[in-house]
């Protein structure tokens, strides 16, 4: 049997000039009713996990303890919303990567989205991109609600590991394929396919594809082409909790 290249694509800062969980934190407790400082306290919390050496899969795991008691299925619709007003906000996009996505789907090959991100923010994102795949961080849920744990985060070698379990089923080849990524913790997703593709300025992935002669690709910098403001998610709902 004929096996299948595939379009491998990291998500935040590669796909999307954005950090989806941070954006979508950032609107729900807005919508919830919760006042700028919440989302601004949470925000330096996981920032001085990260400043302090603790691991990227860790500071995932510490996100998503914020959602124990979350309804999942309000999460999800407000994750809806959140996509909604990204896109009437624009520039939430990568160009140059979304074309290349394209470009694969025209040819034929599988196109996967591989994020540490949750289903929640990546549905809509997949259903827009018409993405055959999303293999993500998969929050532990109960009776209806997130419990706050994670088994374990899409970060580092768990995506090469999905990728290889998700060629193992689909048939695919991974000689053929292409990965795109940004931060080093896509290095084991980049190193997987047979072409990769840096996307974005971190000095250490453009030293890794001037090693190994990848395309080095730019990004919009979200700071200061999407910094939208706490404040403008809370006028969007005039500041009052959401049921």
């Amino acid at each position: 049997m004929r096996r299948r290249p595939a379009a491998f694509f990291d998500v935040d800062g590669t796909v999307i000039n954005a950090t989806s969980m941070f954006r979508f934190l950032e609107f729900r407790l807005a919508a919830e009713g919760h006042p700028p400082s919440a989302y601004r306290h949470e925000r330096q919390r996981l920032k001085a996990m990260t400043a302090a050496g603790v691991p990227r899969s860790e500071t995932n795991r510490a996100y998503f303890a914020s959602y124990a008691g979350a309804d999942v299925r309000a999460v999800a619709a407000l994750a809806e919303e959140w996509f909604r007003a990204e896109l009437d906000r624009g520039g939430f996009y990568n160009d140059q990567v979304v074309e290349a996505l394209r470009a694969h789907r025209r040819a034929g090959d599988l196109i996967v989205l591989v994020s540490g991100s949750f289903r929640d923010c990546l549905a809509p994102i997949a259903r827009h991109l018409d993405a055959d795949v999303v293999l993500c961080t998969d929050p532990e849920t109960a009776h209806g609600r997130y419990t706050g744990r994670v088994a374990r985060p899409m970060i580092g070698e768990a995506k090469a590991e999905a990728i290889h379990a998700l060629t193992d089923r689909a048939a695919l080849d991974l000689m053929a394929s292409t990965s795109y990524g940004d931060h080093v913790s896509d290095l084991p997703l980049l190193r997987t396919t047979g072409r990769a593709v840096v996307v974005g300025e971190d000095p250490e992935m453009r030293e890794q594809a001037r090693r190994h002669n990848w395309p080095l690709w730019p990004r919009l910098s979200p700071d200061s082409q999407l910094a939208h403001s706490h404040g403008s998610y809370v006028r969007a709902h005039d500041g009052k909790p959401r049921g």
